[in-house]
């Protein structure tokens, strides 16, 4: 194949050869057929370009629902290409729709996708972009973070490149030679349901507009975004369309999908057009002032992004690990950060949940809650790494309760969905607490959450909360009540009863250690014995949880792995979910040996040994959706996450390292190379902990379970204002598929016999040494060795 000359080749301005010197000729490289980058050196080396190693692509099949586009970390713009798919791009199609603002990683729901844009050439005569859509050939097509390069087979051959600030998003088209080169701005088909648009051209060079969109999985109520989009020079004419019909006028608008603009330029000489949208959910003022603040030429914007990229993923630095998992590795981290994402303007304001303008003072607001997922994983994982967002993040949610009147559950832009159930947003608040996130903070934190855990949002709330509290808090669980009418959009508990009376439980558990610690002991008490409340649901005739009806006899099917009430997964994968206290857990599945042959049932154990990625991928994973009637652990999806972790407390922490080891052969560095959705990071979040070797194992608390790391050596670079060494190292010289079994552990020195490590000791700690072999040992198999209980 001929080598491809990177774009910013093609200028000749400083910012452009800067950039080419900072990436090397590895990024000169166009992917392979599969969408893989090209090859690297060890991750850590001196000079090496850790943005090199990430490929986009991953996830963009198979239902990962990633996006390749150009973003900066956590920004507000995520500028990506749409291919028709529900949420936005996917690898087996081969034409785009347009380039849309807004994406969110990996959810399994149509969202985003506002004002899609796209280049084309001759007369304008089609308004719906299924029709004028481009074709493109990913032989074509590269990515890297934050930039993105297609050219369009399309209208005699469009290059169209991508890249970002945080509420901007830059776009250079390169056209052939024409007097009718256009851009299309589709404001009224963005990929949520379409509520209300207009658009207006405002001058020669400017195009505003405004959409309110709803809708996540099911309806919810509706958020509103402006856009202003800015050329490098005028136009040479313009229209706008509504519906069908095409006028030469400046402004369009409509209660329906399907209203736009066109504008044109003559490319006959200069065949570059560069363009720069910015976003505001606040108003159109705000879109103009964060243009103005964040407008820059195309290659220094590239350079910046760039740039914030390599400091990002340079904070994780590793040695060893084939050059395939190294890739797979820092596009796990890459994708890690994503999320959640700047709400606020640059002059602070943003839309708060109560529908008003508010303004954030000496903080961030951040907005995108998917914490049904990221309080697992990646909650963590972005405390350890960027406490200063997280902290931020924190912030913003305690925001949605003061403004909005309750803390979310899963929040889309400036509006709750009510989407998954249980309560999530109460380990994610703890594990900020755990991490000192929420200093100067943690009376009202508290006080919130306390009123979460022990009411129900009033009837006229958009919030549903732990909508089946009353029952819980008087009869210890949540009754499934199927046919149950829904009183406001998204999920209800009633639904998942026995799912959600799970995570309430593991909620109050964590709540309980925040109580104790902040000296509210009535408080501790009172939700540490509800924490015990899963055993509520314990069926000894079947030895499994099961739902209970109103009047408090057990539900549905006998058979665990046919069991209605457990959102998105079965009694045989929720039976793991009592982080709080697996030695309670482990006593009603009848002790360490008894729990032990479950777990080896569970995975496949024997079958794993002899053949550990044949079964992940044959006996373990079945489709991206396939939730229910399964016996066996799904890696695709998050109910049962923490499971291989489990084994820490059975006393044979080697098998642990077993099942994580061969959950990891799931991750890979092509298109299909993620498991189920990824879901704002938390897939990809727990990658990159389960590789480093050291894994959240209570949620919400302070705990980390130790597993062998994959690579020989992984340095984090810590921030020194909660972290005072600034750093911390895991090492396992010499580790492999063969050499995977823990033989000792030191830490800072020192004999280190636990599976686990505490937050604290990460704080005050520096090295985390593994000594490694072919065969399990003795190492983590004593009684005090296991994760210990929270209450």
């Amino acid at each position: 194949m001929r080598r491809a000359v990177h774009p910013l080749l093609r200028r000749a301005g400083a910012a452009a050869l800067a950039l080419v010197a900072v990436l090397g000729s590895t990024a000169l490289a166009p992917p392979g057929p599969d969408g893989t980058a090209g090859a690297a050196g060890v991750a850590g080396s001196a000079g090496e370009e850790l943005t090199s190693l990430v490929n986009p692509f991953i996830g963009t099949q198979n239902e990962g629902n990633t996006f390749p586009g150009a973003a900066v970390p956590f920004g507000m713009v995520q500028l990506s290409p749409d291919t028709g798919h529900n949420t936005g791009y996917d690898y087996k199609d081969h034409h785009i729709r347009g380039f849309s603002t807004v994406h969110l990683s990996g959810v399994g729901c149509r969202i985003g996708g506002d004002l899609p844009v796209l280049p084309t050439t001759g007369d304008v005569a089609q308004t719906d972009n299924a029709r004028y859509a481009a074709e493109f050939s990913h032989r074509d097509e590269q990515a890297r973070p934050g930039y993105y390069r297609v050219r369009l087979a399309s209208y005699g051959g469009i290059t169209a490149e991508l890249t970002a600030t945080a509420r901007t998003g830059r776009q250079r088209y390169t056209f052939p030679a024409t007097q009718k080169a256009n851009v299309l701005f589709n404001a009224g088909q963005s990929l949520h349901r379409t509520v209300s648009t207009s658009i207006e051209i405002v001058d020669s060079r400017t195009v505003r507009s405004t959409i309110t969109g709803r809708g996540f999985c099911q309806d919810t109520r509706p958020y509103t975004l402006h856009t202003l989009t800015r050329f490098d020079r005028p136009f040479t004419g313009h229209g706008t369309w509504n519906g069908d019909g095409l006028s030469e006028g400046s402004r369009a608008s409509s209660s329906r999908a399907g209203n736009g603009a066109w504008v044109r330029f003559d490319t006959t000489r200069d065949r570059d057009v560069e363009a720069t949208t910015a976003i505001s959910y606040v108003d159109a003022a705000g879109a103009e002032r964060n243009l103005r603040a964040e407008e820059a030429g195309f290659d220094r914007t590239a350079l910046a992004a760039h740039d914030a990229w390599e400091r990002r993923l340079g904070d994780v630095r590793v040695r060893g690990g084939a050059p395939a998992l190294r890739r797979t590795f820092y596009s796990s981290l890459y994708r890690s950060f994503l999320a959640p994402n700047v709400g606020s303007d640059v002059d602070g304001r943003y839309t708060g949940w109560d529908q008003r303008v508010h303004r954030a003072d000496g903080f961030t607001y951040y907005q995108n809650w998917s914490l049904w997922d990221t309080y697992r994983t990646q909650a963590q994982l972005l405390a350890l790494l960027a406490p200063r967002e997280s902290r931020d993040m924190a912030l913003s949610v305690l925001r949605v309760d003061a403004e909005g009147g309750w803390l979310p559950k899963w929040g889309y832009g400036t509006v709750e969905t009510n989407i998954m159930t249980g309560d999530p947003v109460t380990p994610y608040l703890t594990n900020a607490f755990h991490h000192g996130l929420l200093a100067g903070h943690e009376e009202e934190a508290y006080r919130v959450l306390r009123k979460n855990a022990d009411g129900v949002p009033p009837a006229g709330s958009p919030y549903v909360g732990r909508e089946g509290n009353a029952e819980y808090v008087r009869d210890g669980y949540v009754p499934l009540l199927p046919d149950r009418t829904r009183r406001k959009p998204g999920d209800s508990d009633y639904h998942e009863g026995a799912s959600a009376t799970l995570e309430y439980a593991l909620a109050d558990g964590v709540l309980a250690r925040m109580a104790r610690d902040l000296g509210h002991r009535a408080d501790a008490g009172r939700y540490a014995a509800r924490s015990r409340n899963y055993r509520r649901l314990f069926d000894p005739a079947t030895g499994f949880f099961r739902p209970r009806d109103a009047g408090g006899a057990f539900a549905g099917s006998a058979d665990p792995a046919k069991s209605p009430g457990f959102h998105e997964g079965t009694a045989w994968q929720y039976q793991w979910l009592v982080p709080q206290d697996l030695p309670g857990l482990i006593g009603l599945l009848g002790g360490k040996e008894a729990a032990e042959r479950r777990l080896d049932s569970f995975f496949a154990y024997d079958r794993l040994l002899a053949d550990p990625a044949r079964t992940a991928r044959q006996v373990w994973v079945n489709g991206p959706y396939d939730y229910y009637n399964a016996d066996k652990y799904n890696p695709q999806n998050e109910p049962d996450l923490i499971a291989p972790y489990t084994y820490l407390s059975t006393g044979k922490p080697w098998k642990t390292t077993d099942v994580v080891h061969a959950a990891l052969t799931l991750f890979t560095d092509s298109p299909t190379g993620m498991t189920g959705n990824d879901d704002l990071g938390t897939m990809s979040a727990w990658m990159v902990l389960s590789a480093i070797g050291v894994y959240p194992v209570q949620p919400g608390a302070d705990v980390w379970g130790l597993s062998t790391p994959v690579f020989d050596r992984v340095d984090l670079r810590l921030d020194r204002r909660w972290y005072p060494r600034g750093r911390f190292t895991v090492s396992a010289p010499g580790t492999s598929d063969r050499d995977r079994y823990v033989r000792s552990v030191r830490l800072d020195g020192a004999a280190h016999e636990r599976t686990y490590l505490t937050t604290e000791a990460i704080r005050e700690g520096e090295r985390l040494e593994f000594t490694v072999g072919p065969e399990p040992s003795g190492w983590g198999t004593g009684a005090r060795s296991v994760p210990p209980a929270i209450g």
